[in-house]
């Protein structure tokens, strides 16, 4: 059997950091992943390069931020993607799951794709198609909970989004994926290396844990939302999408103005219970590798696409750069390799995984990759640390009042920039780490603002230069 390492990427769909019992918050039910943290290194300060699902995926998968690989909105064709490159390394590459993909079920380097997408598609202006998940619940005649079904539920406009899972628990779309992966991992008959990436569509909204998972979560303290914040300090094309997200429900989600505190906790119960539902399925994906005999032989990544602000600042999900939205959990685990326990406090990108993965699997890393190894930083190796890291988000359905929005974070400092609006956002994390106060009109940082302001432009035009060759690598397809 090969001594290449076995890759397992789980990639959640909106978690936020505060999930994971083992990076200190109590609250949370996590063993597996605890597992996972303690037998392994936590990235603590792991930045997605856009608060949006499909955005942060191709840039993740490209190694490219989205105004390099075009890929702003979910229904933009992704044009590159390293899993190719592992294929052509010798490994098996399996997708089981969600990456958001377009075409979604398109090859992307994968020998195998078996596609489950977003929990809520049933709008009219989504494009039709059926993943294995709709044709698992056509087969056991149960159909697919949604908005449209959960909006005539008499409780549909005070939940939040936050529902029951009410069909067989093996249905749930977290189960199905998490059942299908170890499913993978006893059938396949091959020796070669794999690559399997487990693409959980949770906890995306809605929030459907079932009961037995809720149960726990209903009479336990939970952060309470950030509410002590300015509404009129937010930039205008915020005010704009929370008034969006007020006016018109995505994912199942009616949003409300000023929702209850029993509203909230309840909703952050049923997200919190979902995260609980995906670790058991870490957990059995885990000894499904045992089972294969691999595990020793294994690198295990658990990380997400972007966070939820859960009605933090007053608004629902992502489409903005608050904390909740943008730093995500990112743990990995190799046995023997990396030290237990490590935490690596260094400011690093999401799309850093991929040269990391190409690394591991001896696959050559393209020089005009944006993204950066964490190697050096895992290994403790010559490394060269970002000093600040960059999301971005344009052209989006849902933030519709501004063309293009960029962050920056560097050191204790968070700049929020719109290319069409004179507001904008700064915070000092470390004095405001809950981003309450926005300095951005403040004559005491107008310094520290214009620096920043700077670095994006100085991160834009070194951008245009680093990946000459990815533009051309396209042109040559």
């Amino acid at each position: 059997m090969s001594q290449k390492p076995n890759i397992v990427f789980i990639l959640t769909d909106q978690q936020r950091l505060d999930t994971i019992a083992a990076h200190g918050f109590d609250h949370m039910i996590t063993p597996n992943i605890d597992a996972l943290v303690q037998q392994g290194a936590t990235f603590e300060n792991m930045y997605v390069t856009s608060p949006s699902c499909a955005p942060s995926r191709a840039s993740l998968f490209s190694g490219t931020y989205p105004h390099t690989n075009g890929v702003f909105r979910n229904d933009e064709p992704w044009n590159y993607c390293w899993v190719k490159d592992l294929a052509e390394a010798g490994y098996r590459c399996v997708n089981v799951g969600k990456m958001h993909t377009m075409p979604i079920e398109g090859a992307f380097g994968f020998h195998e794709r078996h596609v489950v997408e977003n929990k809520d598609r049933d709008h009219p202006n989504l494009p039709f198609y059926l993943d294995n998940w709709d044709k698992a619940l056509h087969a056991r005649g149960a159909a697919k909970p949604s908005r449209v079904s959960y909006a005539k539920r008499p409780d549909y406009d005070t939940s939040l989004g936050a529902f029951v899972w009410e069909q067989a628990e093996d249905l749930h779309p977290d189960v199905f994926v998490g059942e299908t992966a170890c499913w993978w991992l006893e059938r396949y008959p091959g020796d070669e290396p794999f690559f399997l990436q487990v693409g959980l569509p949770g906890p995306h909204p809605p929030y459907d844990p079932t009961q037995e998972y809720l149960d726990p979560y209903l009479e336990r303290d939970l952060p309470e939302a950030i509410l002590d914040y300015d509404l009129d300090s937010q930039p205008a094309p915020l005010r704009a999408l929370r008034q969006n997200h007020l006016t018109e429900g995505h994912d199942a989600v009616v949003h409300l103005k000023d929702p209850t505190p029993e509203q909230l906790h309840r909703q952050r119960a049923h997200y919190y219970a979902n995260v609980t539902m995906i670790d058991t399925q870490v957990g059995n994906i885990i000894s499904a590798l045992d089972a294969r005999g691999v595990l020793d032989n294994t690198v295990i990544i658990f990380t997400s696409d972007h966070g939820d602000c859960l009605n933090d600042h007053g608004h629902s999900q992502k489409w903005n750069m608050f904390e909740q939205s943008v730093h995500v959990p990112a743990v990995i685990c190799r046995p023997g390799h990396i030290s237990p326990g490590k935490t690596i406090p260094e400011l690093v990108s999401l799309m850093d995984f991929g040269p990391t993965i190409l690394q591991m699997a001896g696959a050559p890393v393209p020089d005009w990759m944006e993204a950066r190894t964490l190697s050096d930083l895992l290994f403790e190796t010559s490394a060269h640390p970002r000093d600040r890291v960059f999301a971005e988000h344009s052209d989006d359905a849902i933030l519709t009042e501004t063309r293009f929005m960029t962050m920056i974070r560097e050191d204790r400092w968070k700049l929020v920039h719109f290319v069409d609006c004179e507001e904008g956002q700064l915070f000092d994390l470390e004095a405001d780490p809950k981003e309450r106060i926005n300095l951005w009109n403040d004559p005491d940082h107008a310094d520290i603002r214009q620096k920043l302001i700077g670095e994006i432009l100085t991160w834009r035009i070194e951008s245009a230069r680093k990946t000459q060759g990815f533009v051309q690598m396209l042109a040559d397809a």
